[in-house]
């Protein structure tokens, strides 16, 4: 393999033209696992596609509510379309090469859309917060234009610091080894192969990792502590259960998508002694794969196609249809 030679800062910086996924290579039963894979993503696809039409389509759903609904869509979409297409054609065609600026992409784009996964948990769970303790105003502080700016600002910053975090990824040499342990350019994974020095890439990663993961985290666990403070303030028991059953869907999302991704992370960065890491690497390869393709797949299921609203708006569509056929 050629290696491509550039230099920055008066030292030679060594990159690839590629790496080799092998995250998968030892598992047995490999072929259930994908067969697994390709349903998550049909049901991913066809469940957000859906939810995003219904709620375009429905001009009654377009509130603050239903914009964060259909954020959370586009970016389900997205993120499970970046890593399991490539996941099943290495299986398919036996080819796991996938070029070094490529592989930057697919880096750029994971983490893009799996931070703003996190974001969207968190403004849906502001929306819950503004609902339910704030419901006199409600209306004029959960504004389409307020959630709008909301939205715009959370791309804006993930997709501004991601790039920054993959951008110094170039500032590293691979001059050994070109097998990335994971299956996809994942990014700890991807540094730790390097022959220079990978602390500024290491620091970037613990960061973004608190303020991206768990910075929405403790926004979204200080929303319930709030909620359930005003709940139980409730004189009426009706109330409190509706108020409640409103909050629970979301809850169940907030579980999936956090709880494996904040031990994961958590034990990858704090507790990754070499010989742990040896060990743990085989079930952070499985268990971040299903962290991060389960959610997109299950969150129109749970939450988005449960709500009254969206019901009826689909029902509404596919009454229209017939008649039209």
């Amino acid at each position: 393999m050629i290696f491509q030679r550039t230099v920055l800062n008066s030292s030679a910086i060594i990159h690839p033209p590629g790496f080799y996924i092998i995250g998968f290579e030892t598992f047995p039963f490999i072929s259930v696992y994908f067969i697994f894979l390709a349903f998550v993503y049909g049901v991913t696809v066809l469940f957000n596609i859906l939810v995003i039409y219904v709620i375009a389509s429905t001009r009654c759903l377009h509130t603050p509510k239903f914009l964060a609904v259909v954020n959370l869509a586009v970016i389900d979409l997205f993120l499970n379309t970046c890593t399991i297409p490539s996941m099943i054609k290495i299986f398919l065609i036996q080819d796991n090469f996938i070029p070094f600026n490529l592989c930057l992409l697919q880096m750029y784009v994971y983490y893009v859309f799996a931070s703003l996964e996190s974001f969207a948990l968190a403004i849906l769970a502001y929306d819950r917060l503004i609902a339910i303790c704030f419901p006199l105003r409600h209306n004029s502080i959960n504004t389409v234009r307020s959630m709008c700016c909301i939205v715009s600002v959370s791309w804006i910053v993930n997709m501004g610091i991601t790039a920054f975090a993959t951008g110094i990824m170039t500032r590293l040499s691979f001059c050994r080894s070109v097998r990335v342990f994971s299956y996809f350019c994942d990014y700890a994974p991807v540094f730790r192969l390097a022959c220079n020095d990978n602390t500024m890439q290491w620091f970037a990663a613990t960061i973004f990792s608190i303020l991206l993961l768990f910075v929405p985290f403790t926004f979204v666990f200080l929303s319930y502590v709030s909620i359930l403070v005003t709940v139980f303030r409730m004189k009426s028991v009706d109330s409190r259960v509706k108020a409640l059953a409103t909050c629970a869907e979301h809850l169940i999302l907030v579980a999936i998508f956090y709880i494996p991704l904040i031990v994961i992370f958590t034990v990858g960065f704090f507790l990754g002694v070499v010989l742990f890491w040896v060990i743990w690497i085989d079930q952070r390869v499985l268990s971040l794969s299903l962290a991060s393709c389960i959610p997109p797949c299950i969150n129109p299921i749970v939450y988005s196609l449960k709500t009254k609203e969206i019901k009826t708006g689909a029902l509404t569509l596919f009454r229209k249809t017939k008649v039209i056929a």
